[in-house]
């Protein structure tokens, strides 16, 4: 088989390259506790979701960081894939409602949107965490 015919290994990359943003996205957001995690929750009142902020922007960040651990390993992946998709949904919209006006704010939360739901429908690919010790067995 082709270098240029190995999907699996390119699944695993973009898996890896994508998860890792998520998690150094989301690390902060997980550490900064309650008050930073107000702030993020804070975007579903663009929703009408006016009730406990601390716990939504928690979600989030949880979502963000264990989902990013999740898309590098493929465990759960399709579930990770839409919290994930979920939470960049919501900062999506909170870009386009709130932003600037700079078209960038609102593009980079719907550009991996974009790419979640692609990878929802991809599947994690031959080369998982769960593969690996299956296999070993």
């Amino acid at each position: 088989m082709k270098w240029y015919q190995q999907t699996n290994f390119g699944i695993l990359l973009f898996r890896l390259l994508i998860g890792s943003a998520f998690v150094l996205h989301g690390f902060p957001k997980l550490a900064g506790g309650p008050e930073r995690w107000a702030k993020v929750g804070a975007a579903m009142s663009h929703f009408g979701v006016h009730f406990a902020p601390e716990l939504w922007g928690l979600c989030a960040a949880l979502a963000e960081f264990g989902g990013g651990l999740l898309l590098i390993s493929g465990l759960l992946f399709r579930p990770a894939c839409v919290f994930l998709l979920f939470t960049m949904f919501v900062a999506a919209v909170k870009e386009y409602v709130t932003g600037s006006g700079n078209y960038l704010d609102f593009s980079y939360p719907a550009e991996l949107a974009a790419v979640l739901l692609a990878f929802f429908f991809i599947g994690p690919g031959k080369y998982t965490i769960l593969h690996f010790f299956c296999r070993k067995l």
